[in-house]
């Protein structure tokens, strides 16, 4: 099922007036706040994440869906690639998880599509769980099939990004709330300052893979 022009749309709105009216404030982290709401029906949190960061927006967009730059800064990554499955494309992902627990792994759509708007330019990627027969679970990974994801970045004004993003998904397992909770508060802090990095360091990744490439 495709995204919806609406859902591209809500995203971009909630670039300037993030609606957190039903979630409370969770952590600040640099110029990013984040917000989590209880899910009843899960048990588990999902998250609204806003702020600034000090990368170009399009360098940043480029870094988020740059699968093989993504294998190489982030270490949460054992498996990354495309699939696909008939006129159908999606992204396989396996996430490393601390010991003891197992892996998991994502399958998923992902759409991205950029827009202008009252004089800006707004990148915008929505994903979520999908089904891909060619893709069957594995021993000793748990499939994680309840995941939903919208992003949308823009120009702060200045040299760096304005992003907004909702987050949900429900890892299963018996993992303690303290852990989940622990996870969110040092684990979004630590993805926003890799990937910080590595969008400082994507210019220089992009200049020596051209050099590869034209070996």
């Amino acid at each position: 099922m495709p995204f919806t022009t609406e859902e591209f749309q809500d995203a971009c709105r909630q670039l300037d007036n993030p609606d957190v009216s039903e979630f409370e404030f969770f952590v600040e982290y640099m110029d990013v706040k984040i917000y989590r709401k209880y899910n009843e029906e899960s048990g588990l949190y999902e998250y609204i994440t806003f702020g600034t960061i000090d990368v170009k927006p399009e360098i940043c967009h480029q870094v988020y869906i740059d699968l093989d730059y993504r294998k190489k800064w982030d270490s949460y990554v054992k498996a990354l690639y495309e699939v696909t499955e008939g006129d159908r494309k999606g992204i396989y992902w396996n996430c490393n998880f601390p010991f003891p627990m197992s892996n998991r792994d994502y399958i998923f759509e992902r759409e991205s599509q950029e827009f202008d708007l009252d004089g800006r330019h707004v990148f915008v990627t929505l994903g979520r769980s999908a089904e891909f027969s060619s893709v069957p679970e594995k021993s000793g990974v748990i499939r994680v099939d309840d995941f939903k994801q919208s992003l949308a970045i823009t120009a702060n004004g200045d040299t760096g990004s304005k992003a907004f993003m909702h987050y949900y998904d429900n890892p299963k397992g018996m993992i303690p709330t303290w852990l989940i909770n622990w996870a969110a508060k040092t684990g979004v802090p630590g993805f926003l300052q890799n990937m910080t990095d590595a969008c400082k360091g994507y210019p220089e990744y992009l200049e020596k893979k051209k050099q590869k490439e034209g070996r």
